[in-house]
């Protein structure tokens, strides 16, 4: 705990103020940054305030510096977001008077705040651009097909393995208990059906988004419309699945598509690396936290 109670936490053995974590709180939850939206929870919240600070500090420690028409750029551009019609350079009044409805500030803490975040971005783009990635062939194909590879499927959520299995059993013994569930289901509340549809959608859809095995996701592509995939782990629990829909892609059509995936690859290898690099400051930063968002912000 910090002797001095105006230090919200410390970095590198360097004490980080309360005014500097609130402004960044602020900025976080008024502000759409490069690097994602507005936080949905207080885990999202915390995590972000500090990467945050974290970036702000090694930017500064770089020398980054924001020009004013670097500034005027993104000004220009939040108030375009915000469906501004006057002249904000012309007109100061009412310029000061839409940050303050808007934003609940003034314009010198809002043009802090706009610095702050082209600030960091140009701090983002200088790491991005150092990291120079590897693709081969075959991750490239992998990906197209990936891509290309499209399956719709219905699937019933268990908790647990055991249950899921009794399941799928029941339905290889008679293939009506399946649609004896789905009518069911259907008699319940939203939140509490078990029977999803994520949609006919990319094999990479079904990996990225609801954490289908890939090896899973490949072996439901050669069964037929209507036969039945095991049980599979997904990103809550496990579900059971029935093959709708499937698209095979067509590999004769890598070749010409090739250098797409090859570029495709190399910029999510680089914002990969990116949050590897943030991963590793941090560590090296020895983060200590003293403070918590204010408890009205989320339950």
């Amino acid at each position: 705990i910090p002797q001095d109670p105006e230090i919200a936490g410390t970095f590198f053995g360097n004490p980080v103020s309360k005014g500097n974590y609130f402004f960044i709180l602020r900025v976080v939850l008024s502000l759409s940054s490069p690097w994602g939206g507005i936080p949905n929870n207080r885990e999202q919240l915390e995590k972000r305030v500090w990467d945050d600070l974290i970036l702000s500090y090694e930017a500064h420690r770089r020398g980054i510096l924001v020009e004013r028409k670097e500034l005027e750029e993104k000004i220009g551009e939040t108030l375009k977001g915000g469906d501004v019609a006057f002249d904000w350079v012309k007109d100061s009044g009412q310029y000061a008077q839409w940050v303050k409805e808007k934003l609940g500030t003034s314009v010198e803490v809002f043009e802090s705040q706009m610095r702050h975040l082209v600030q960091v971005k140009k701090l983002h783009q200088q790491v991005l651009d150092s990291i120079n990635p590897s693709v081969t062939e075959q991750e490239a194909f992998e990906e197209f097909l990936n891509e290309y590879n499209s399956l719709s499927v219905e699937l019933v959520e268990f908790n647990g393995l055991e249950e899921a299995q009794v399941f799928y059993d029941e339905v290889l013994a008679d293939p009506g208990v399946w649609e004896q569930r789905s009518i069911k289901d259907a008699e319940k509340v939203a939140e509490d059906r078990s029977f999803r549809r994520p949609g006919f959608v990319a094999l990479e859809f079904l990996m990225d988004m609801w954490e289908f095995p890939r090896e899973a996701v490949f072996e439901m592509i050669t069964m037929k419309i209507g036969d039945v995939y095991p049980p599979a782990p997904i990103y809550e629990g496990y579900g059971v699945f029935k093959i709708l829909d499937i698209r095979r892609a067509d590999e004769s059509e890598f070749p010409q598509r090739k250098e797409s995936y090859y570029d495709q690859l190399r910029l999510r290898k680089k914002y990969q690396g990116f949050q590897d690099w943030l991963d590793n400051l941090k560590k090296k930063a020895d983060m200590q936290v003293y403070i918590e968002p204010p408890g009205n912000i989320f339950p």
